[in-house]
């Protein structure tokens, strides 16, 4: 029997996996509020436990920065332990994200010695401050990007209050995760965490200045939200064991795309088979413990396909949860013999998984800024605001993308479910009519069909509220009281891109402040200086707006009429990041230095190189090994069929024989050579220096050969006998679950 078929039999085998759920005394189940966050430990947490003075100190740290005393820092780190000890964990760690677009950590046991009278050794549970608020990994091993030397090897990571702790349970014991920030020994930031932060504290500064100008003379600070809704598969262990290219590269490099699919369009928000939906129960029930809000989850469009979303969350801690929820979600498919992923194409053909970031602003108040309100006032705040989105977006439309860059997105972007790689702005029918009357001064007469508010003023006219249909080929779309950036891909931390949209948000609000207030200064009343400012942004950006089919050949064409960019790989979006002139304002705002900026550039375009190798090399090894060996087979039993038929005469059997095999040789002929035109091709790329045009030579050089070796091996699986070939199919990867 081969492995292949072993795999099939395993697969359908299986059976559901049996959760035990949280009891009560009475061994009745508990409702999720009664145990949502029992393994986390949040400020609330701290403010019960620590002395006052001591609580007083830490929110000090949290929102001014200030230091606090060893003495407090040792409370702190002794009120944790007690708490995570209580829970049965013995080791702890700093919780990362370095630029590896995973987390990291280094377990500490807690223990420290304690001196006896006669050297015997003796250990207690402690953890001290110092040890709790600041860590030192090494840092030469991770991706700086030129930031750091090998042989320089120290950086630090520090303790994030403002994201809670966490206790993650394994087999055999508990660990307690501290979320933390990761820089280097000058203070460079060397992860994804450090530069959200500032984006979110330089928003803070730029949007209350604007929203003060205005009249909200009370908001103190704003907070983006952020509710990221995350796409991914699921195939049996035993398939994903017997495809080498899924275990090294995440995306199957090979594979005829079966003739049932996704075209009956029957799996989406279909019956979830229990396998599938015991995994789901498992994952959700770790991840309310955890803290983390999840609220839905059904089946995604592609067969095999899957989709979880939370309630939305403070950015930085969304961020947080979204890649624990990525680790979450892979550890508990392992116990139900399953494999989680989370690539952005992991088979061709179909739907792919993006990571759609809902993304709002509020203050901190609580009001959703992109949220039409009661009065007059706030619907014109809200006018204003969207319009600083759209500038946001227009202007920095390149850096959005460069955002969103990486091998894996370069196979969804622009297919059948995901946005191109042109970045638009979706606003609805009925709210793109009243930005195009706003630019014209016009008044819009209240329309039984449609769901308006009236602003109060004459001069100004209604605003549609949750009027808006959906359109899934948009990249960044308004849905009602948020903007749907739909362009992130399934694999990537959602602190990059989000970074980078705040970052873009904080350069259009200081941009709004100084216009309003030249306008202002010349003695225009307030209200008409707002929408006279509104007015201009709209015309102004109107380029970046677009209500049909992102989709389609006509939209592309009408994109570069309107001079918006396309970048179609990841090396041209990623151009933009070396740019100081396009990255500017991002220095400008102190989000990320220069250095920083050219070390992200550094470590994107270095990753996408060693991405495109790995696959390289992976697709040569599985055609020389696997479907090389089996079209051979096939070519040998085909050779032998046509000698038989022409020792026994058979003509009409004979001819049809010798066409079958002339057919197939020519298929065979043509992935050989297919095949050395890549390596040839492989080896002479691989040898230039510089890493950006060696990026843009796999991209424009490269990729359509193993397009062309892919499809030459596909229409080969097509025809060679099922029992010679080893791979697992798409049928049965897809299907048996």
């Amino acid at each position: 029997m081969s492995a292949r078929v072993e795999a099939v039999r395993t697969a359908i085998s299986r059976e559901t996996r049996k959760i035990n759920r949280p009891k009560d005394s009475l061994g009745n189940a508990l409702p999720v509020s009664e145990f949502f966050g029992s393994m986390t430990f949040g400020l609330d947490d701290m403010k019960e436990k620590l002395s006052k003075s001591s609580f007083d100190s830490l929110m000090g740290m949290v929102n001014k920065g200030q230091q606090i005393s060893k003495d407090v820092g040792d409370e702190i780190a002794a009120v944790v332990k007690d708490w995570a000890t209580n829970l049965g964990v013995t080791h702890f760690c700093h919780w990362f994200q370095p630029m590896t677009g995973l987390t990291a950590e280094k377990h500490d046991a807690f223990i420290q010695s304690q001196p006896s009278e006669f050297g015997q050794p003796h250990v207690i549970e402690r953890i001290s401050g110092g040890a709790f608020l600041q860590s030192e990994p090494d840092a030469s091993s991770f991706p700086s990007g030129g930031m750091r030397n090998t042989f320089e090897a120290r950086g630090y990571t520090a303790w994030d209050p403002k994201s809670p702790l966490f206790v993650m349970s394994h087999t055999n014991g508990r660990i307690l995760c501290v979320p933390s920030a990761y820089i280097g020994y000058y203070g460079q930031a060397l992860d994804n965490k450090t530069p959200l932060l500032r984006s979110t504290d330089a928003l803070s500064v730029a949007a209350t200045k604007f929203l003060k100008i205005i009249g909200d003379v009370d908001v103190k600070s704003v907070v983006t939200t952020v509710g990221a809704e995350q796409e991914y598969f699921l195939i049996d262990r035993a398939m994903y064991a017997l495809r080498p290219d899924l275990l090294m590269t995440g995306r199957s490099l090979l594979g005829r795309v079966p003739t049932r699919n996704q075209q009956f369009e029957d799996h989406y928000f279909g019956s979830i088979p229990s396998r599938i939906l015991a995994f789901m129960q498992e994952v959700e029930q770790e991840m309310y413990r955890l803290g983390v809000p999840l609220k839905t989850r059904h089946n995604e469009v592609a067969p095999a396909q899957y989709e979880i979303a939370p309630i939305f969350e403070d950015a930085n801690l969304a961020s947080d949860h979204n890649a624990l929820l990525m680790d979450v979600l892979r550890r508990i498919a392992n116990r139900h013999n399953l494999v989680c992923l989370l690539h952005e194409k992991p088979f061709a053909g179909i739907n792919g998984s993006g990571k759609h970031n809902n993304w709002s602003i509020a203050t901190n108040a609580g009001a959703n800024l992109l949220d039409p309100g009661k009065t007059p006032h706030q619907n014109l705040r809200f006018l204003a605001v969207l319009a600083t989105v759209l500038k946001a977006v227009h202007d920095h439309s390149d850096i959005l993308r460069a955002g969103i860059a990486s091998a894996g997105n370069d196979h969804r972007l622009g297919a059948n479910e995901a946005p191109p790689a042109i970045i638009s702005v979706f606003l609805g029918h009925t709210l793109d009519k009243i930005c195009n009357r706003l630019e014209k001064g016009e008044i819009i007469e209240n329309s039984p069909e449609e769901t308006v508010i009236n602003l109060g003023v004459g001069s100004l006219p209604t605003v549609a509220k949750d009027n808006t249909d959906r359109n899934r080929t948009s990249p960044f779309a308004f849905t009602g009281n948020k903007f749907e950036f739909r362009a992130v891909g399934g694999s990537a931390s959602i602190a990059v891109p989000i970074t980078l949209l705040n970052a873009a948000a904080t350069q259009a609000f200081a941009e709004m402040s100084e216009r309003l207030e030249k306008k202002l200064s010349s003695g225009t009343a307030r209200d008409e200086a707002v929408l006279s400012l509104i007015s201009e942004v709209l015309k102004e950006t109107k380029n970046i707006r677009f209500e049909g089919n992102n989709y389609s050949a006509e939209w592309v064409s009408e994109a570069k009429k309107r001079g918006l960019s396309n970048f179609r790989t990841t090396p041209e979006a990623l151009d933009v990041l070396g740019s100081s002139e396009r990255t500017k304002f991002i220095v400008d705002h102190k989000i990320l230095t220069a250095e920083e900026l050219k070390s992200r550039h550094n470590v994107a375009v270095e990753r996408y190189i060693k991405q495109i190798e790995l696959e390289v090399q992976t697709m040569l090894e599985l055609v020389d090994t696997y479907v090389l060996s089996a079209v051979e087979k096939e070519l040998s039993g085909r050779a032998s069929l046509l000698d038989r038929l022409n020792e026994a005469k058979a003509t009409k059997a004979g001819e049809l024989a010798k066409k079958r095999l002339a057919s197939f040789e020519a298929g065979y002929v043509s992935l050989i050579e297919t095949r050395n035109e890549l390596q040839a091709q492989f080896e002479k790329l691989s040898v230039e220096h510089n890493e950006a045009k060696r990026a843009h030579s796999y991209a424009d050089r490269l990729m359509p050969l193993m397009d062309r070796c892919r499809t030459a091996a596909d229409a080969l699986e097509f025809e060679v006998g099922d029992e010679y070939w080893m791979l697992p199919k798409y049928r049965e990867m897809l299907f048996l679950r």
